[in-house]
């Protein structure tokens, strides 16, 4: 894809935004947010000798910096965040209700709320079931829109979770996704129009795009009934792939031809305002030569266009560059990171924290991700419950144990975290200027609260003394070697 010009308008609109809006503008409820606010740092190490361990921040005296200095530029001023979390799959939530409800409160508390606790603010869900859900399902199994239910599974397991999340977090954004539209309305190819009596591949019937549009109105409606509500969705889980255990292929034709002609219309009249997020995959668009570019050759039907949000990504093919490719070409849609997993698969809590700080957590936001959503939350010591031809060797952010009481806490739980308590939704990703190195990663963010926030990877073998400066204030801190440390500060 080519690469476009910077957006001077974008950054012009983002400064405004926050010079415009003094301390007096912040509601009651922000203000109060602030009170018992600590500057301090939390602190990982990939040796596991620091644990998101909490050291208190001191400002410096000295007016002259060294070298080893980050300045914040606050004139710079990026995309708006809107969370980070991880997916509660139907095997996750299976997972929280069998352990004691104490322990699982006060794990869910120390996760979620995001005043006593880290904070996650967004997570995933999917639309009937996954590859990490006790069985198949969709929400519609009869043929026939009007036999639409909200199926067992999601209200014996998913729905009781998201409601105890939401009384710790009511602010709580919750993306859904579909792993494939209910078999009834799958075809064998567009060409045949066969009928597709599997849960795994198909193609969705164009004669079911307005069921298929009803389908999603319905869900968010019960959900919403149920006291959840759905920030945003995705038209299709990993839409080219065809050997998920749940699966459907559809191309950027055909979301782009659903989403104008059925679901986009449909979510208006219906008076839904939960925000539409195409493709949801990879960033190599699965090495399909007339797949490549799939949002942004959707963002060229201006009638499509006008009702979608914004592009999800997924980091399991390609790299995180595609982000910034697909924001220079459509700079007004919004881009998020919707999926990574660990696993089997060479996994290291010390190479995995380090990758995964680098490239999916610092290299999507500096690449204009507004959202970091990893896979499961908890799995079982087994890796699941998980379905047959889906992922049997995923590990979630945290492993239960066999008693449901002990558990392991895997890198992807310590990486969102270092997100989640620093960088407060509605926050804006800021400038920065200054000490550069290879291995040194970061980014800084102001909240809406005013307070600063900075989160940095030191992936190198040395400890470096970095001082921070917002202009007016500045500290320092020996970040230690392979580590990550989340700065906030007022």
């Amino acid at each position: 894809m080519k690469k476009h010009p910077s957006f001077l308008k974008q950054r012009i609109l983002g400064v405004l935004v926050l010079l415009l809006l003094p301390a007096t503008s912040f509601s009651h409820r922000q203000h109060s947010a602030r009170k018992g606010f600590e500057n301090a740092i939390y602190v990982t190490t990939a040796d596991k000798s620091h644990l998101f361990e909490k050291i208190p921040l001191s400002f410096n005296t000295q007016k002259e910096f060294p070298p080893s200095t980050i300045q914040i530029d606050r004139s710079k001023v990026f995309q708006e965040m809107d969370g980070f979390g991880a997916a509660m799959t139907g095997s996750s939530c299976y997972n929280l209700l069998q352990m004691n409800a104490k322990d699982r409160a006060r794990l869910l508390k120390e996760t979620f709320d995001p005043k006593e606790g880290i904070g996650y603010s967004y997570i995933r869900i999917s639309i009937g079931c996954s590859d990490f859900s006790l069985s198949e399902y969709t929400c519609c199994d009869i043929p026939g829109i009007e036999h639409f239910a909200l199926p067992d599974e999601d209200k014996r397991y998913v729905i009781p979770v998201l409601k105890e999340i939401l009384a710790m977090n009511p602010d709580l954004k919750i993306m859904a996704s579909p792993w494939t539209c209910p078999k009834w309305m799958k075809v064998n190819n567009l060409s045949e129009k066969q009928p597709f009596d599997s849960w795994t591949s198909g193609q969705l019937n164009p004669d079911n795009y307005q069921d298929y549009a009803t389908y999603f109105v319905k869900y968010i409606q019960a959900m919403k009934a149920e006291g959840v509500p759905i920030t945003s969705i995705t038209i299709q889980n990993e839409p080219l792939n065809r050997g998920n255990s749940a699966s459907l292929y559809m191309t950027w034709q055909e979301q782009r031809d659903f989403i104008k002609t059925a679901l986009g219309p449909a979510l208006r009249t219906a008076g839904i305002s939960t925000k539409i997020i195409i493709f949801d995959h990879n960033y190599n668009y699965d090495d399909i030569a007339d797949q490549m570019d799939y949002p942004v050759n959707i963002y060229k039907d201006a009638e499509a266009a006008a009702y979608i949000d914004g592009a999800g990504f997924h980091a399991y093919g390609g790299d995180k560059a595609e982000l910034l490719d697909v924001h220079n070409a459509n700079p007004d849609k919004n881009l998020y990171f919707t999926e990574m997993s660990i696993g089997e698969w060479g996994y290291s809590f010390e190479g995995n924290l380090m990758w995964d700080m680098k490239e999916i957590c610092l290299g999507t936001i500096n690449n204009w991700s507004k959202a970091v959503i990893v896979w499961n939350f908890m799995l079982d010591k087994n890796h699941g419950p998980n379905r047959p031809s889906g992922c049997r060797t995923c590990y979630g952010a945290i492993d239960i144990h066999a008693d449901y009481k002990a558990m392991t806490k895997n890198s992807h739980y310590y990486t969102i975290s270092h997100l989640a308590k620093v960088i407060k939704p509605g926050a804006r990703r800021i400038g920065t200027s200054g000490y550069k190195v290879p291995g040194l990663y970061y980014a800084a963010f102001l909240n809406r609260d005013h307070s600063y926030a900075l989160v940095l990877v030191n992936d190198t073998d040395n400890a470096t003394n970095i001082t921070l400066s917002d202009g007016k204030h500045s500290f320092s801190y020996l970040v230690p070697a392979r580590a990550v440390a989340s700065y906030q500060w007022v």
